[in-house]
C-alpha cells in the first residue's frame, strides 16, 4: 500500500464533488472538466513557488558574467575562487541553489496528480467517465481501434494533440529565442563539456509531452496538456519580471560591474602583451650575444 494512498483517496473524493458541481454544465464530460479545473487550481496555489524559482534562475543568469570573470581571475587558486564566489553570492543575497529548491518542493505534488490521473488509484470510477464519448481510462491506440484517427474518439485525441503541439511549438520558439539572447562565451570562459549540445536539445524536450499524451490514459493526457499550457503561459507572464528588476537596478551599480569586467579583461590582455614583448627582447639579446 502506497504512503500516498490516503492522499489519492482524498483527491479522488474532491474530484468527484467538483464533477458533481460541473455536471449541470458539462454533463457526461463533467469529470474531464473537473480534472482541468482541479489542475489549474493546484497550479495557481503553487504559483508563488514558481515565481520564486523563476526569479532565482534569472538572478543566477545575471551573475553569470561576474562568476565567469572570477573563474578566469582565480583559475589557479581554487580556494580563493570559492571564497570570492561565496562572497559574491552573499553580497547579492542569493545562492547557487536559488530557484532550484522551489521546483523540488513542487515535484511530489506533480507526482501525486499524475499518478492519480494515470492509474485512477483512489479515484473510484474516475477513469470510467468520458470526454465527448472517449473514455478517460482509454488510450490513443484504443481510439484507433474504434473508428480510426477520425472516429468519434479519435477526434478527441486529435484535438488534444493539436493543443499539445501548439503549446510545445510556442515553448520551443520562446526557449530558442531566450537561448539566442544569451551572451556568446568568450575564449577565456570555462566551457562545460557537452553544454553546447545540451543547449540545442533542451528546447526540443517540450515536444516530449506530445509523445507522452499518445501513450497514457486520456485523463493523464488531459492533465498533461492542462499543466503544460499553464506552465507556458505562466513563464511568459513571469519573463518580464527579471527585465523589470534589472532596469530598476541603480545605473551606477551596472556601470561599475561593466567597468570591472572590462578592466579585468584589459589587465589580462596587458599582461599577455607585456609577456610577449619581454620574450621578444630576450630573443633579440640572445641573438646579439
Amino acid at each position: 500500500m502506497s504512503v500516498f494512498s490516503p492522499l489519492f483517496t482524498s483527491l479522488g473524493s474532491l474530484l468527484t464533488h467538483l464533477a458533481d458541481v460541473l455536471d449541470p454544465v458539462l454533463g457526461a464530460s463533467a469529470t474531464a472538466g473537473a480534472i482541468v479545473v482541479f489542475t489549474c487550481a493546484v497550479r495557481l496555489a503553487l504559483h508563488p513557488l514558481t515565481r520564486s524559482a523563476v526569479k532565482g534562475g534569472q538572478r543566477r543568469a545575471e551573475l553569470a558574467p561576474r562568476l565567469a570573470e572570477l573563474k578566469r581571475k582565480h583559475a589557479k587558486n581554487p580556494e580563493r575562487l570559492q571564497q570570492e564566489m561565496a562572497e559574491l553570492y552573499r553580497k547579492e543575497g542569493t545562492s547557487p541553489l536559488a530557484g532550484c529548491l522551489p521546483m523540488l518542493v513542487q515535484l511530489p505534488v506533480f507526482y501525486v496528480m499524475y499518478h492519480l490521473f494515470s492509474t485512477g488509484d483512489g479515484g473510484g470510477d474516475l477513469l470510467k467517465h468520458t470526454l465527448l464519448g472517449a473514455p478517460l481510462g482509454g488510450r490513443w491506440a484504443d481510439a484507433l481501434g474504434d473508428g480510426g484517427p477520425v472516429g468519434a474518439q479519435g477526434l478527441v485525441y486529435l484535438g488534444l494533440f493539436v493543443l499539445v503541439g501548439a503549446v510545445a511549438t510556442w515553448t520551443f520558439l520562446r526557449n530558442r529565442k531566450a537561448a539566442g539572447d544569451l551572451p556568446v562565451p568568450g575564449a577565456e570562459d570555462v566551457q562545460v563539456p557537452g553544454m553546447a549540445a545540451m543547449a540545442k536539445v533542451l528546447p526540443l524536450l517540450s515536444f516530449g509531452t506530445l509523445v507522452t499524451a499518445a501513450v497514457v490514459p486520456l485523463a493523464a493526457g488531459l492533465y498533461l496538456v492542462t499543466t503544460t499550457t499553464w506552465s507556458a503561459v505562466e513563464r511568459a507572464y513571469l519573463q518580464p519580471l527579471g527585465t523589470a528588476e534589472k532596469q530598476a537596478e541603480p545605473e551606477g551599480e551596472r556601470q561599475a560591474a561593466r567597468k570591472a569586467l572590462v578592466a579585468g579583461k584589459a589587465q589580462a590582455a596587458g599582461k599577455t602583451r607585456a609577456a610577449g614583448k619581454s620574450q621578444a627582447v630576450g630573443k633579440r639579446r640572445s641573438s646579439a650575444a
